[in-house]
């Protein structure tokens, strides 16, 4: 089965176009003010209107108020909710979406224990971790971490790029990965070469 991918930190229309032509599976909307890749509700209804068929769009929120959440999902057609901060379980299902738990893959990380504790994600999203940064830190950790029997489906997040990505893949053999700074040419505006190179290689295409 091909590794899906993921580009997150889709700002401008023309970059979620670019990024849906690559064969990207999905693409990521980030409400999280502090992020550079920060999108407001008027630019994420904007972005999501310019995508085609068949391209899931995920929300990313950080430790955000419920009525925040709410209102996004009022607003604009989010697919999957993306959660990087401390939300409990309780905290990720209450909207009736579909949900990925981001894990900071820090000194201590258990695995098996977020795989247990937050049973109704669909999958768990694995990432740097670094103090005050919750993802998007564009280091890659220790992928041999990683146990290759989870349940749950794993992507793989970090530092990931067109020079690492097919390495990445045979070592986790995740269900998907997903990259953002990877193939930008700054904060939050995506190269189109790059993306395209990134989905080619992703899918281990010569």
């Amino acid at each position: 089965m091909p590794t899906r991918v993921k580009i997150c930190g889709i700002t401008r229309p023309e970059d979620a176009q670019a990024a849906a032509a690559a064969g990207a599976d999905a693409i990521g909307l980030v409400f999280y003010r502090p992020s550079p890749r920060h999108v407001d509700i008027a630019r994420a209804r904007a972005i999501v209107a310019a995508l085609p068929p068949f391209v899931a769009r995920v929300g990313l929120f950080v430790d955000a108020a419920p009525e925040e959440i709410e209102e996004v999902l009022a607003a604009v057609a989010v697919d999957v909710l993306q959660f990087h901060g401390r939300e409990t379980p309780e905290d990720c299902g209450r909207y009736g979406l579909p949900y990925l738990k981001a894990i900071a893959m820090g000194e201590g990380a258990d695995l098996r224990e977020a795989e247990s504790r937050y049973a109704a994600a669909q999958g768990l999203l694995l990432d740097s971790h670094r103090q005050g940064r919750p993802g998007g830190t564009g280091r890659v950790f220790d992928w041999g971490c990683v146990p290759r029997d989870l349940a749950k489906p794993v992507i793989l997040a970090g530092g990931l790029s067109v020079d690492n990505v097919a390495a990445a893949i045979a070592q986790v053999r995740p269900y998907a990965v997903d990259v953002s700074g990877g193939v930008e040419t700054a904060p939050g505006i995506k190269d189109e070469r790059r993306m395209r190179e990134f989905c080619r290689r992703a899918r281990g295409e010569s």
